[in-house]
């Protein structure tokens, strides 16, 4: 139980999507509504798991042509979201847009996140401590996956909302807002590169 709680915890601390996008709502948006996005995020999360665990994910992913174009499009949108950050101009993070990002919007990024499906399947597939059940040892896991991936996330989010207080200067803004890019795209690579 002690190394599938490690394994949670740096599986989910490193920056990927989920986190950089919830530091980046957080950034645009203030605290309240990088809230809501973040709590779609971690709920999103625990549906990849479910997906995962229960075999759906294999079994969508099992056929080639689908399996590209869900991977394709994950790619597409995650580009856009690196390509937001990285050329938003002072601001940290995400540009500042009439409507904050959503509790759904969470739930979407987490669902096309491949990542997430990378991290699910280490995370299932290893670990095991409760081989009289697999439905109790499931149950368990995504509850301590839960207690894990909120702290990690709001911790992300006050981050986001401290860069936006610190009013750094653009050429600051602009290295930390590529830095994050860069993070996100090399995560998504490396889930990528593992699920093809």
């Amino acid at each position: 139980m002690l190394s599938f709680i490690l394994a949670s915890f740096f599986l989910l601390i490193t920056p990927g999507p989920g986190v950089l996008t919830t530091a980046g709502a957080g950034s645009a948006f203030g605290f309240s509504a990088g809230l809501r996005y973040m709590v779609g995020v971690v709920l999103g999360s625990l549906i990849v798991m479910a997906a995962v665990a229960s075999g759906l994910a294999a079994f969508v992913l099992s056929y080639p042509p689908v399996r590209y174009i869900l991977l394709g499009g994950s790619l597409l949108y995650l580009l856009y979201l690196a390509w937001r950050i990285a050329t938003t101009g002072s601001g940290v993070a995400i540009r500042e847009a009439d409507r904050p990002l959503r509790f759904w919007n969470g739930i979407a990024l987490s669902v096309i996140n491949p990542k997430a499906y990378a991290v699910m399947t280490t995370l299932f597939s290893g670990f095991p401590f409760y081989p009289d059940s697999a439905l109790v040892e499931g149950l368990i896991k995504a509850a301590v996956f839960a207690s894990i991936s909120l702290p990690i996330h709001t911790l992300w989010l006050f981050l986001g909302v401290t860069l936006k207080r610190l009013a750094l200067g653009a050429g600051v803004s602009r290295a930390v807002n590529i830095a994050m890019a860069v993070s996100m795209l090399a995560v998504v690579a490396l889930a990528l590169y593992s699920s093809i």
